[in-house]
């Protein structure tokens, strides 16, 4: 009887619902995330909202590169130049037309218009290593294992 309530602890603990997206969150200038990424140092973090996406905005002016890599939910505060289509894949960012419309600034440090990088590259995934979307009830291959050796040993 005590290897039937071993095996039932078993699988209902490695039953587990998922409730949000992980995605790596940091920045090229950072240590092991550039490419490729290390992912020893930046395991991913969990997205605030359940409907997330993971994002890698890419930033190109001649030969400097900086990525950045977050969930969306984080960047849609201060970014204005996200694409429409936000499917998975990559696609270039858009073009704010409003941004500095009214601001009369001989400062070119100060970037208001966002026309410093040449190129600009959002990719979206939800699907992919770290990118998953975890809304529905996740079953290891280790429960299925357990399972069918908690059938063998009850029926023994």
């Amino acid at each position: 009887m005590w290897k039937v309530l071993c095996g039932l602890f078993l699988l209902g603990s490695l039953v587990s619902e998922g409730e949000s997206l992980y995605c790596y969150r940091c920045m090229s200038n950072h240590p092991g995330c550039g490419t490729p990424l290390n992912w020893l140092w930046y395991w991913g973090e969990t997205c605030p909202e359940y409907d997330d996406k993971c994002v890698k905005i890419i930033e190109r002016k001649g030969s400097e590169t900086i990525i950045t890599r977050d969930c969306l939910s984080s960047v849609r505060n201060f970014r204005t130049d996200i694409p429409a289509d936000r499917y998975e894949g990559c696609r270039p960012a858009a073009k704010d037309v409003r941004l500095g419309h009214y601001v009369n600034n001989s400062i070119h440090q100060l970037d208001i218009h966002r026309d410093y990088y040449d190129e600009v590259t959002w990719c979206f995934c939800y699907f992919d290593h770290r990118c998953n979307d975890a809304t529905e009830l996740k079953i290891s291959a280790l429960l299925a294992v357990a399972g069918i050796a908690v059938h063998y040993f009850v029926s023994i």
